[in-house]
This record gives structure tokens, C-alpha cells and sequence, in this order.
């Protein structure tokens, strides 16, 4: 009867806890809809640029599923391979084929490779082709591409888990409220939170910088100090998201349940898998995500050695997203303010 009693008062409390039904039945569906959307979605081509009297490797080329744009100049070439619109541009330099790959995806360059590799044996010609690379090499390692992206991922995530813990914290242990009953303004206290908690948020961001670079090796072709603006940027953005979210959530154990929710589709959308072989309608999702703009801006700036001007729309997106959280915290303060 003593164990009956027991499992009864235990379903009870999970019927009535609906955040916590919906983590364990709904979160799982949610995550592998995701992981098949993103590991089984479109096929991705090389995207391969054409300068010059190249037509007889165009049709080759297009039976490998490669998708082909012929150019005029080099100059307009090499503009696309800079922007991120190729994967590599193929010319006839001596009468030997140049190519030129983008490099920043290990991946995507050992694909594209092989792509050309085969257009070519199946000409009538054996010609050794001259590879160049725009960034990294033929030794770039996989964990120099994706590397960049785990550092803005697990900037944001352990800032995103602490500020909502410590922030919840202040509230059930009755500090908010006392701080509220003063004459303090709402703003005042968002800003004084954000600046203690970004004192600590500036501390990782440079710990994690020299840490990848100078014991993990990680290259870096860019400035380090670059790196921690985006990284402290997104640092706050997830600071101010975590302690707004924490105003929704009654218990420690409420914000573990936003993990999935905000997290783990961080990590999809991120560029950690390729976007391009999501559904076209999928990828907008994207640009919602402060993980995108902060991972876009990390390898930009460590492999594609990226200035502050090249990367701007990525400082601008990170810093109006931390404003905006920032807003909204001070007007979800209002609840708690007893009148």
C-alpha cells in the first residue's frame, strides 16, 4: 500500500507538471525531427566557377552533379570564391587545369576534390592539376573548421545555464524582492546584474580564446582580439536570454527544460552540419538563432582571417539581440515588484 501511495503521489505530480511532460515526450520527437531534417535533407553539389575556354570540362563537371557558373574574368571568380558563393574555380593556365579551392571546410574541399578528380580522369587527356587553396591548405584539420563553432557554442551554453541558475537563485532566496521594495529602478538592476555577470562573461570569453589557440593549436588567421568581441557578444546575448528566461521558470530543474528548446537547436543551426543540406524553407530558421551570427563571425575571423568590417552584421545582430533580451528582462521585472 506504502508504495502504491508513493506512485500515486509521483504520477500526480508529473500530470501536473506540464513542462516536464513535454520535456520527456515532445523535446525527443522534437530533436530527431531535427537531426533527420538536417542529415537527410537535400543533396549538396560543389558549387565550381569556369573561367576561360573551360567547356569541355563543363559537361564532365555536370555529370558528377557538380553545379557549374561560368565566368568571364577572374576577377569576378575570384569575388564569388571570396564571398562563399563557390566551393572552387577551375582555369587552364600552360594548358594544365589551376584550381583554386575556398579551403575554410575541410569537408566540402575533400568532396569538391574528388569531384574534380573524377571529371578529369574521365577526359581524354591525363593532366595533373595545380591546386591552390584560398584559406587553410591541404593539412587544415576538420577540428580547425568546426572548432570555431564549439567555442560560441559553449560560450553560450554554460552562460546561458549559469545566468539562469544564479539569476533564479537571486529571486527564490528573496534578494530580488528586497532589492525591488527599494527605490532602485528595474533598469538599474538589469544593467548592475548584466555588468557583474559580464565582468565573469569577459573572463571566459579570454580564457577560451587563448586556451583554443594557444594549447588546442587552433588556427587563427585573424586577430584575436576580433574573437573576443564576437565571442563576448554572444556570451551576452546568451547572459540576457538566460536570466530572461529564468523569470518563467519556478525551480532549477524548470531551466534544464529550456535546454532543449533553446540549446540543442542552437546546435543545428549553427553550421556545425551543413545548412545547405537542410530544406531551403528550414534554413531560414537560421536567422533566428544568436548561435548562427556568433559561429559565422568565429570562423570568418580564425579561417578566413576576417576584419571587424567584414563581420559587422554579425556584431550588429549579437549586440541588438542582447539589447533587446536586456528590454524584455527589464520589463519582465515588473511581475515581481509587489505593489
Amino acid at each position: 500500500m506504502r508504495i502504491r501511495a508513493l506512485v500515486i503521489r509521483i504520477t500526480r505530480q508529473f500530470l501536473r507538471d506540464k513542462r516536464t511532460l513535454a520535456l520527456l515526450f515532445l523535446a525527443p520527437l522534437l530533436i530527431l525531427s531535427l537531426t533527420k531534417l538536417v542529415f537527410d535533407g537535400n543533396t549538396v553539389s560543389p558549387e565550381i566557377g569556369l573561367v576561360g575556354p573551360t567547356a569541355a570540362f563543363s559537361e564532365k563537371l555536370e555529370e558528377q552533379q557538380a553545379s557549374i557558373t561560368v565566368f568571364n574574368s577572374l576577377d569576378a571568380a575570384d569575388k564569388a570564391l571570396h564571398d562563399g558563393d563557390l566551393d572552387a574555380i577551375i582555369q587552364i593556365v600552360d594548358g594544365k587545369p589551376d584550381i583554386t579551392l575556398e579551403g575554410s571546410d575541410p569537408s566540402v574541399s575533400r568532396s569538391t576534390q574528388l569531384v574534380l578528380q573524377k571529371a578529369l580522369q574521365s577526359g581524354t587527356q591525363d593532366l595533373a592539376p595545380n591546386v591552390n587553396y584560398l584559406y587553410g591548405g591541404p593539412d587544415m584539420a576538420s577540428f580547425d573548421s568546426f572548432g570555431p563553432v564549439l567555442i560560441g557554442f559553449f560560450s553560450f551554453f554554460f552562460v546561458f545555464l549559469l545566468a539562469g541558475v544564479s539569476f533564479l537563485r537571486e529571486r527564490t532566496s528573496g534578494t530580488l524582492e528586497r532589492l525591488l521594495a527599494t527605490p532602485i529602478r528595474r533598469s538599474e538592476i538589469v544593467l548592475g546584474y548584466l555588468a557583474g555577470f559580464g565582468i565573469f562573461t569577459l573572463i571566459q570569453a579570454s580564457l577560451i580564446a587563448w586556451y583554443s589557440v594557444q594549447v588546442l593549436g587552433m588556427s587563427m588567421s585573424g586577430h584575436i582580439v576580433n574573437m573576443l568581441l564576437i565571442n563576448l557578444l554572444l556570451s551576452l546575448t546568451a547572459l540576457t536570454l538566460g536570466t530572461l528566461l529564468s523569470s518563467f521558470a519556478s525551480s532549477e530543474f524548470q531551466i534544464i527544460q529550456f535546454i532543449p528548446i533553446i540549446i540543442v537547436p542552437q546546435a543545428f543551426f549553427s553550421g556545425l552540419f551543413n545548412l545547405d543540406a537542410m530544406n531551403p524553407v528550414l534554413q531560414k530558421l537560421s536567422y533566428i538563432m544568436p548561435l548562427y551570427y556568433g559561429a559565422d563571425a568565429m570562423r570568418g575571423i580564425m579561417i578566413r582571417g576576417e576584419g571587424i568590417g567584414d563581420i559587422q552584421l554579425d556584431i550588429y545582430v549579437l549586440a541588438g539581440l542582447s539589447i533587446l533580451f536586456a528590454l524584455l528582462n527589464v520589463v519582465a521585472l515588473k511581475k515581481h515588484r509587489r505593489m
